[in-house]
C-alpha cells in the first residue's frame, strides 16, 4: 500500500514545493496561491486540467511538426480556440494571480497567463521560458530560425522596435545606455521561476497593501518569506505588518531578524526605535 505525505496546512505545501531550484514545480506553486483564496482548493485538479489542455493541444500536431508551427498552433489554440486573454475590465482583481479563476474565466494578467503557456509550450518541446520585462511580463522562445519574444495577453510576436519602445519608460539611466542592443537583451534574460513567483506575489503583496487588506496581505507576505528567505527586506515587512496588526511578539520577531542582518540599512535607526518601543510593550 502507497502512502503518500501531504503537508498540514497551505503554507508548510507551499514550502515543500519551493525548498529547491532544481525541478521547481513553477506550475504547482502557482497554483498553491489560491489556497490563500480556499484553503480547500485542490492543486492537483488544476495540475490535471493542464494536462488535458496540453493533451488536446498534441493531438492536434502531427508528429515531426517543426518549432515554428507548433508555436503557430500554439497560439491559435491558446488565444483563439480557447480565449484566454486580458481580464481588461478588472486588471487588478487579485483573482488574475489565482490560476484556478484563470483557468476558469480563461482571463488574467500577463504572468499568470504565461504560467499556463509555459506549460503548454514545455510540453510540446519548446525551449520556452519567461521574460521579467519592466511593466509587464513576456515570454521568449528559442527556435532554429532565432528568438521569439511574445506578449502573453494576446500571443503577439513583439519585434526590436516594439521591445524598445516598451523599455524607454523604464530606461533611467539614459547616458550610461550607449548602445541600444545591450540593455534591450539585458531585460530579455531569462526569469528564473522562482524570481516569476516572486513578482506573482509581489503583484499581490501591492495590491492588498493599496485596499489595507491586513489578513490577505499578511499571507502573501508569509509565502514571500518562504519563497526569499534571505531577502531580508520580506521579514521587515511583515514585521511592520505584524506591528499593524497587533501582533507584537511576531513583529519582534521579525524586525529583529531583519536587523541581525541589515545592520548598516538605511532605516536601521528608525526600525531599531520601532523595535524598543515594541519591546517595551
Amino acid at each position: 500500500m502507497n502512502f503518500q505525505y501531504h503537508p498540514t496546512t497551505p503554507l508548510a505545501y507551499f514550502e515543500s514545493l519551493v525548498q529547491s531550484d532544481s525541478d521547481f514545480p513553477l506550475l504547482e506553486a502557482a497554483a498553491s496561491l489560491g489556497q490563500d483564496e480556499e484553503a480547500g482548493l485542490d492543486v492537483q485538479q488544476i495540475l490535471a486540467d493542464v494536462d488535458r489542455l496540453l493533451a488536446r493541444l498534441q493531438r492536434r500536431i502531427p508528429d515531426g511538426t517543426d518549432g515554428l508551427s507548433c508555436l503557430a498552433m500554439l497560439t491559435q489554440f491558446f488565444y483563439r480556440d480557447l480565449g484566454f486573454g486580458g481580464n481588461t475590465n478588472n486588471y487588478y482583481a487579485p483573482e488574475n494571480s489565482y490560476l484556478s479563476e484563470v483557468l476558469r474565466t480563461r482571463k488574467g494578467i500577463p504572468i499568470s497567463l504565461a504560467v499556463i503557456w509555459l506549460e503548454l509550450a514545455r510540453g510540446l518541446g519548446l525551449e520556452a521560458q519567461g521574460v521579467s520585462f519592466p511593466g509587464h511580463f513576456l515570454v521568449k522562445v528559442t527556435l532554429d530560425e532565432g528568438l521569439v519574444v511574445l506578449d502573453p495577453l494576446t500571443g503577439e510576436s513583439l519585434g526590436l522596435d516594439t521591445l524598445a519602445e516598451r523599455l524607454a519608460p523604464f530606461r533611467r539611466f539614459e547616458s550610461v545606455l550607449e548602445d541600444g542592443d545591450a540593455p534591450l537583451g539585458l531585460h530579455l534574460q531569462a526569469c528564473p521561476p522562482r524570481d516569476l513567483l516572486a513578482r506573482m506575489l509581489h503583484n499581490l503583496k501591492e495590491i492588498f497593501s493599496s485596499q489595507d487588506d491586513d489578513l490577505r496581505l499578511l499571507a502573501v507576505m508569509d509565502r514571500l518569506v518562504i519563497l526569499l528567505p534571505e531577502a531580508w527586506h520580506e521579514r521587515r515587512d511583515r514585521g511592520l505588518q505584524h506591528a499593524k496588526m497587533g501582533q507584537t511578539d511576531k513583529a519582534v520577531e521579525d524586525l529583529s531578524h531583519y536587523l541581525a542582518h541589515e545592520k548598516a540599512a538605511v532605516d536601521a535607526d528608525y526600525l531599531s526605535d520601532r523595535l524598543a518601543e515594541l519591546k517595551d510593550r
